[in-house]
């Protein structure tokens, strides 16, 4: 059931993004216009306009993502982490397809590349603190090596503490991270005088904090949240026009969306 959920969410999410919808409005207006309907084909010529204008226009996809991102506020962190967190816990999603690292023999990272040196930053100054990488690939048929791999090569690259890195390599989605990872979080992670576990630092990207966090709220699981990554600012760019950014903007936005309703009709948050 959870694989047909996940096949099923990534075809909702290619569906519903309204950059997708240019190629059907186009090839809608060829259509009509083989079939010798000018007028039908114009409306849906003007459609295509209308929907490239929706998505270069940033702040109508700045704005729900501002939103998204402003949901789930930096938690304050504690000055002394060694003694106040269980570990850190980073999840995927900031590599690129495993192929690629496969046939060039390099580690290629994403634009959200910040969930990782975030993480560098204070897994070397508490060397000490249990860290564990959450991820084997988010595509419907995975190429190449995991994103788990991938972590495990950075981090011998970059000198950290490997005796404290610990890796999941099965999950798919965030529902998974956090369903794969429980037994190492409880295994790993310190407890305080009453014999509970002490809360572990999540990092992810801010847009995809608040679906993290239900989740693992969900598995009894405490963490505090350190989003990072974020695409908007305070002020919103009401002059730019980019129809790059803002087709990344509209995929994080229906990313979460979908993300979020499949988890809720199936139970999970």
């Amino acid at each position: 059931m959870d694989t047909i959920f996940f096949i099923l969410s990534k075809v909702v999410q290619f569906c519903i993004e309204p950059l997708n919808w240019v190629i059907a409005f186009v090839l809608l207006g060829l259509l009509f216009l083989s079939l010798r309907k000018p007028h039908l084909c114009k409306r849906f010529l003007v459609l295509a306009l209308f929907d490239l204008l929706l998505v270069g226009w940033l702040p109508a996809s700045e704005l729900p993502l501002r939103a998204i991102e402003n949901l789930i506020p930096k938690a304050a962190l504690p000055n002394d982490l060694n003694n106040e967190i269980g570990g850190i816990i980073i999840l995927g999603g900031s590599f690129n397809g495993g192929q690629i690292m496969l046939d060039r023999d390099e580690v290629s990272l994403r634009s959200s590349a910040e969930r990782l040196t975030k993480a560098f930053e204070l897994i070397r100054k508490n060397p000490s603190l249990p860290y564990i990488f959450s991820g084997a690939s988010g595509r419907i048929t995975s190429r190449g090596i995991s994103e788990a791999d991938a972590f495990k090569q950075l981090v011998q690259e970059q000198g950290l503490n490997e005796a404290q890195a610990h890796n999941e390599n099965q999950s798919r989605n965030t529902y998974e991270n956090v369903l794969y990872m429980k037994p190492m979080i409880q295994e790993l992670g310190a407890k305080n005088e009453a014999g509970q576990l002490k809360p572990w630092l999540l990092i992810t990207s801010a847009s995809h904090m608040y679906r993290s966090v239900k989740i693992f709220e969900k598995q009894d699981l405490s963490v505090l949240p350190l989003p990072v990554d974020y695409q908007t600012a305070n002020r919103l760019q009401w002059t730019e026009f980019n129809l790059v950014d803002g087709a990344q903007n509209w995929h994080a936005v229906v990313h979460e969306a979908v993300g979020l309703l499949a988890y809720w009709i199936t139970g999970k948050i």
